[in-house]
This record gives C-alpha cells, structure tokens and sequence, in this order.
C-alpha cells in the first residue's frame, strides 16, 4: 500500500479514537454528573444522546459522500476534525459548575445534544470520503481492496477500542480535561488528512464524466442509485449487527460504573465496577477482537462472505449467552465460572469476522457506480447510523427496564434480527461478484488506455 493509504488509516485510527475516547468519557461523566452539580441522568437520556450522534452521522454520510464525489474525497475527508474538536471543547464547558448553574437540567442535555451531532458531524463528513477513497485507490487490485478495506476495519475498531479502553482510567486520572486533551487528538487527525494523502482520479474510461460533469450534482441519478436493489442487499443484516454494537457501546459502561440502585442485587454487572478494572477488561477484550479480525480477514478466499457474517452472528449469541451467565454468576463453582469466560472469548473471537465481510462486499459494490464511490459508501455509515440508534435507544430501554439482563435481551433479540435476511443475501451474493469483477476489469483496461486527446 503507497503512503496515502497509509496516511489515511493512521488518520481513521486517530479520528475514530476520539470518537470512542469522547463517547467513553462522556457515559463515565454522565453517571456522576450529579456530583458536578447536574442532574442525575437515566439509562434511557444516555441512549437519546448516543443515539443523536448516530442519527447525524446517518443524514449527514450521503450529503458529504455525493460531496466528496463532486469536490474531492482528499478535501472532504479534513472537514471532519474540525466538527469534532469544536464538539468536545464544547464538552470540556459544562464540566465547569457555573456553567452547569447557568443551562439548569434541560439546558445541560440539549447543549450536550448540539455537541454530540457535531461529533457525529465528524464522523459522517471523514467516513464516506475515506471509504470513497480507499474504493478508488484500489479500483484495479483486487488483492489490494481487500488488504486496504481490513485494515480500515481494524483501523476503526482499534481507535474505538483503544478510545474506549482509555477513557474510563483517562478521567479517573485528570477529570474533564480529557475533553480538552482529545480536542489536540482531533487536531492531529486532521494533520494527517491534510499533509499525509494526496488526491486520488479515476483512470479515465471511456463515456467517463468531465470535470464540469463530475462536479454537477444530479438528484435523480443519485435517487435511482439509492433505490438499486444491489445497494439494499446487505441492508438488513447490516443494520442489526450494527443495532448490537450500538446497544454496548452506548449503555455497557453506564451500567457498569453506575451508582447501584439496589432494584437488580442478583446482578453482578449492575453498577459499582471501578473505571480502572473495566478499562482493563475491555483491554483484554479488544485483544482478542483483533485476534479474530486477522484469522476471519484471511479466510475471505476461503469462505463466502456471507458465510462469515452468519458464523460471526452465531459468535455473538454465544457471547450474550456467557455474559447472562457471568451475570448471574453468585456462588458458581471455579470450573464453570471459567467455561462462561471460555465462551465468552470464543463469541467474541468469531463475532469479530461479520463486520469486515459487509463491508468488503459493499466496496465491491462500487464498481457497478465508480462516478459515485463517495455516495455509496457514505451508505456504510447511514447502515451504522440506523443500526446505533436502533441499538442505543432499545439498550437503553432494556437497561431501565431490567438493568444488564435487559441489555443482553436486547442485544439477542437484534443477533435474531440479523439472521432471518441473511438468507436471502446469500442467494444474491453471485451478483455482487459479478458486478465487482465487471468493473474491476474496466478500470484495468482503463488504467492501461492511452490518455484522451485534448487537442
């Protein structure tokens, strides 16, 4: 992979670690927002602001994506730091207790509301350009898609991880300042953007869109490229998977360092964890994620994609599973306790192959629309956008309804949900190759085509 590539993933790591580091400490602030001089806030308020985020991220991917079709991926790509620094400088302000006096309980929420579709503003504007851009970069290697596309994946999932992982010992250790520490890791990103990629063209074919052309937005076209029934194949399951990631991650560290209500005193995972000891486990958690990033990433010759979300689906039941059982796990003799662990490792190691295989086969997609990489992708983050909120705001029922064991219902109710389209992906997924290796072919002939005469 050239420098550019690599540039781009080192800033999606970046990007998406201050996304996970402001989401993290924002839930750990949240639980103890009373002792700041707030309000106390409930399950459900934590999952509308997660949810704000991913409801921005979705509207805006299609308006930036078609943008970054129009202006530039490399240009698009930079606005995104820029919507997140000034999101969690505005973070850093109410973590100040006259400012907490002057908003009063609605006003804090609304103004936290503004910051966190800024964050998702963030996130909508860099997402589909680099997407755009990686598709682009890779048009004529197949072998090179997919290295770029994994690494992606594992690029966003290690910053989300490692952002997560952090914030939880980062605010016990200096308090709000991390806000403001994490506005100079939005900074770095955007260096990155800026300075580390060069712009990438489509090699020019033949019928291919001028300049002037390619800049003209045409609604119509983009509305018939949004209705292809080969975009909406991967839709449903897609959105399911991301509805459980979005339930975890909105609610699990809430529940976990939350105050003990005392309603749920048969469940261990309710409220009362230390930051530090959780920062620790999901260390060991995202070890062993990116452990089944890698094996299920080399076996996508071997098996069909398809064929991996639906094992990866069957890792997450049995992941649920282990977790309901550690949850209720008073008085478990030594030997099962470390058979739910076993499972519960196992669910995670297989989870870990669905999310890198939809995306491979939504890059694939691109080539039947190369003129509009940056729309289609930007469906990556509209399918991750719907997903979370369905996920935040469910977990967040769930979890006041029934604490950690609402969540886990919650969570295995959208694993099924994920199931029941896949079949139906299954036997569609040989148009999808076929489409790919179509236009594979013609960006090849089209990158060894004399250049057109201007003359």
């Amino acid at each position: 992979m050239n420098r550019s590539i690599w540039a781009v993933l080192i800033g999606t790591f970046s990007l998406r670690f201050s996304t996970g580091l402001t989401g993290t400490l924002l839930s750990t602030y949240l639980a103890k927002l009373h002792e700041h001089g707030g309000p106390r806030v409930t399950g459900f308020e934590v999952g509308a602001l997660s949810a704000l985020y991913f409801l921005s991220e979705l509207a805006l991917s299609p308006i930036f994506g078609v943008l970054s079709d129009r202006l530039g991926t490399h240009r698009v790509m930079q606005w995104g730091p820029v919507f997140g620094a000034v999101a969690v400088v505005m973070t850093a302000v109410t973590t100040h207790s006259v400012m907490l006096a002057l908003l009063g309980t609605l006003g804090v929420l609304v103004w936290l509301g503004v910051t966190r579709f800024l964050e998702g503003a963030a996130a909508g504007a860099s997402i589909p350009s680099i997407l755009g851009y990686i598709a682009a970069a890779t048009a004529t290697d197949e072998a090179l898609r997919g290295r770029a596309v994994a690494r992606f994946e594992a690029a966003t999932l290690a910053g989300l991880g490692v952002g997560i992982v952090a914030a939880p010992a980062l605010f016990a250790l200096i308090g709000p300042v991390a806000f403001l520490l994490n506005a100079l890791i939005y900074a770095a990103s955007f260096a990155i953007y800026r300075y580390g990629v060069d712009e990438v063209r489509e090699p020019a074919a033949a019928g291919a869109a001028t300049e002037e052309t390619r800049r003209r937005f045409d609604p119509a076209a983009y509305w018939a490229l949004m209705r292809s029934s080969a975009v909406w194949l991967l839709a449903p399951t897609w959105i399911a998977l991301n509805a459980v990631i979005g339930s975890w991650t909105s609610q699990s560290v809430f529940q976990l360092v939350r105050e003990p209500t005392g309603r749920f005193p048969n469940q261990l995972l309710s409220g009362g964890i230390a930051p530090g000891a959780i920062s620790a486990g999901a260390a060991v958690g995202l070890v062993i994620f990116f452990a089944g990033l890698v094996f299920w990433g080399n076996r996508f010759k071997r098996y069909r994609r398809t064929t991996i979300i639906g094992i990866g689906v069957a890792g997450g039941v049995l992941m649920v599973g282990a977790a309901a059982g550690l949850n209720h796990s008073q008085g478990v003799p030594l030997p099962l306790l470390a058979l739910l662990l076993a499972a519960l490792v196992a669910g995670l190691f297989v989870l870990a192959g669905a999310t890198p295989a939809a995306l491979g086969l939504l890059a694939d997609m691109t080539e039947a629309h190369p003129r509009d990489r940056g729309a289609m992708m930007g469906l990556y983050s509209v399918f991750l956008g719907i997903g979370q909120i369905v996920g935040s705001l469910a977990g967040g029922i769930g979890a006041d309804f029934a604490a950690f064991d609402g969540l886990l219902v919650v969570s295995l109710a959208l694993l099924v949900v994920a199931l029941v389209p896949l079949g139906r992906l299954r036997t569609s997924e040989h148009i999808v190759d076929a489409h790919a290796e179509a236009g594979r072919d013609r960006s090849r002939r089209a990158a060894v085509a004399p250049p057109p005469d201007d003359a």
